[in-house]
């Protein structure tokens, strides 16, 4: 194993703590008793300390693996991780900020080195993702509330999954007004999130039009509606897509019913929605292609795998109940079936791995 093997294992533990750690907050925040730890710090662990770290990471393998040079978009993703750890560690938060501030700009900079070299429509929406998280860190390291600028955020995981999607989806040789389609799709998050900034909730209401729209493009143009009629693991990877895509509808939906909340059961149900619902959706299909990539380890398929993802699913419809009926125990209690969803995801991915280098060696 070389070095840079290791440093990718490394950031991908570290990506895999800060998750954890924001878990754990997060059920702090909903009001189980439980040591205080990190608990104002949930939303940038979850999206600069995790997802940051491993999108950041995941760019750096791919363009190391294409260019002798591209080692330095390791400093990306490790300076997220540092500003993760300094969160964590109660450092003063501008100096945390600036660490993940200064991760995102790393990552628009390694989009632009792809950009320069392969100009396409979905290396492009990527991009304007990251812009989106630099854009979101900006704004905090300004003092702007994380009610206000988390859309920054969320747009940063929904461009940069809708421009893999479409990666993907090349081989289906979309016709130009599907692409067209799109990108007046993304044009309108844009226009969305400029608008956050003069009036919270036409912003949100009109992000919410354009999620809706987005959620709708992906179940008729993306790959998965294809490949989920096939077995194994391309059916469960396009299962856990086309639920993502549902969810990215329900936020949609969301948004453009309530439109923008500073806090409270509604504000969590327009997050969660499309950050639970959405992304790890997307994370819970990607981790079997992602992991051989990023840290070299198989993942066989195995049927286990669908107990998280049926478990997520249900404990969000549960935890969503609770935030539009205002009841707190099934808020609480959907919070929790969150978070053990998410460990079973890690714990049945890590025997998958294990089981599999176990009778490689025994062969």
């Amino acid at each position: 194993m070389n070095r840079q093997d290791i440093l990718s294992r490394f950031l991908l533990l570290s990506a895999l703590a800060s998750l954890l750690i924001a878990g754990w907050a997060g059920l702090v925040r909903m009001g189980w008793q439980l040591q205080p730890f990190a608990a104002a710090d949930h939303g940038p662990l979850m999206i600069s300390g995790f997802l940051g770290t491993l999108i950041a990471l995941e760019r750096a393998v791919a363009l190391s693996a294409v260019f002798s040079h591209g080692r330095w978009a390791y400093v990306s993703p490790i300076l997220t991780m540092l500003g993760a750890a300094a969160l964590v560690a109660g450092l003063p938060r501008s100096l945390a900020i600036s660490l993940m501030m200064a991760g995102s700009l790393g990552l628009v900079i390694v989009y632009m080195t792809i950009v320069r070299h392969q100009p396409t429509l979905f290396t492009m929406t990527m991009a304007i993702g990251a812009v989106c998280w630099l854009v979101g860190n900006l704004l905090w390291l300004a003092g702007q509330p994380i009610y206000q600028l988390v859309y920054w955020w969320v747009n940063f995981i929904v461009l940069t999954i809708a421009g893999e999607r479409l990666e993907l989806s090349r081989i289906l040789r979309h016709p130009r007004r599907v692409h067209a389609l799109f990108m007046m799709i993304v044009l309108l998050l844009l226009l969305s999130l400029g608008l956050t900034q003069v009036d919270l909730n036409a912003g949100v209401r009109l992000e919410g039009l354009a999620e809706i729209l987005l959620g709708l493009w992906l179940l008729r143009y993306d790959l998965a509606r294809r490949t989920v009629k096939q077995t194994g693991m391309t059916r469960y990877i396009a299962v856990c897509l086309l639920a993502g895509y549902a969810w990215l509808l329900v936020g949609g939906v969301l948004r453009l019913g309530w439109g923008g909340s500073p806090a409270g059961p509604i504000y969590d149900a327009l997050l969660h929605s499309v950050l639970l619902g959405f992304t790890f959706s997307m994370i819970f299909g990607h981790a079997l292609m992602i992991l051989p990539a990023v840290a070299k380890q198989h993942v066989p398929f195995k049927r286990l795998f669908y107990t998280h993802v049926v478990l997520l699913h249900a404990s969000l419809i549960l935890r969503l109940i609770g935030d539009l009926g205002s009841q707190l125990s099934l808020r609480q209690w959907g919070g929790m079936l969150n978070v053990v969803a998410i460990l079973l995801f890690i714990g049945s991915t890590v025997y998958a791995v294990v089981q599999h280098r176990v009778s490689t060696r025994r062969a």
